[in-house]
């Protein structure tokens, strides 16, 4: 990836410091509020992006709900778009991420600051404790971000389809659901090119329970996902 390169190049002198840092956080992640483990990251996050001439466009902060306890859910481009999210995003949240990406190096270390769940969508019982987990803390006012798609879409800006079941967790929680479109995510680590690439993140009204109590989760699952898809073909580029 060169853009990872790039990146690691152009802040060489900080990046023994902020591995040995984000490490000593990974490690010790009990000791640091989520605040100060997201002013962290967003920092480092800040300046890999400018070191890699990657630009996050934001959009719609407005819309993030007063108080905490809601979660999002974005479409899914690629590994770069939890540090899309994490510059954007004046809150700090945690994510679900599946159990596969759990030892990939800097996303490891960032995941554990973040205290996020790996769940094992082939165990059963595991990804039900997680949801009860996760509405658990949403509950409690901690926000949380999960990709209803279940994996990347591969197909640039065109997203698939979401999973009813990943919308458990708001549901037991009865809290916003928060949708979030992603542009051009997937140009920063899956094309190989150092260009300067512009990532647009999309905030985008949130439902409430009030609209979405009586609703089966595939149907929220249908009603975020066409939001999203709304919103990405009214703003994508005709270039991309």
């Amino acid at each position: 990836m060169k853009r990872i390169l790039l990146m690691v190049l152009r802040n060489i002198l900080l990046v023994p410091y902020m591995w040995c840092k984000l490490c000593y956080r990974a490690s010790h992640a009990d000791k640091y509020s989520i605040e100060e483990h997201s002013a962290f990251l967003k920092w480092i996050v800040y300046r890999a992006n400018k070191g890699g001439n990657v630009h996050i466009d934001v959009h719609g902060v407005e819309n993030l709900p007063k108080e905490n306890g809601f979660m999002f859910f974005p479409n899914h481009q690629g590994l770069y778009d939890v540090l899309a999210i994490l510059e954007a995003c004046p809150k700090p949240f945690s994510v679900v991420a599946k159990k596969e990406i759990r030892d990939i190096p800097f996303l490891k270390q960032v995941f554990a600051c973040m205290k996020a769940y790996m769940i094992d969508r082939e165990d059963v019982r595991q990804a039900m404790q997680v949801i009860i987990n996760v509405s658990e803390e949403v509950k409690s006012g901690k926000n949380y971000l999960i990709f209803a798609e279940g994996t990347r879409s591969k197909a640039g800006n065109k997203i698939g389809n979401f999973k009813g079941g990943s919308f458990k967790s708001a549901t037991k929680a009865k809290c916003p659901i928060v949708p979030i479109a992603l542009i051009d995510s997937f140009r920063p680590f899956d094309t190989n090119t150092i260009s300067k690439v512009t990532v647009q993140v999309h905030f985008l009204e949130p439902l409430y329970f009030e609209e979405y109590k009586d609703l089966k989760t595939n149907e929220i699952a249908n009603i975020v996902h066409d939001r999203i898809q709304k919103t990405i073909d009214k703003n994508v580029s005709h270039t991309s």
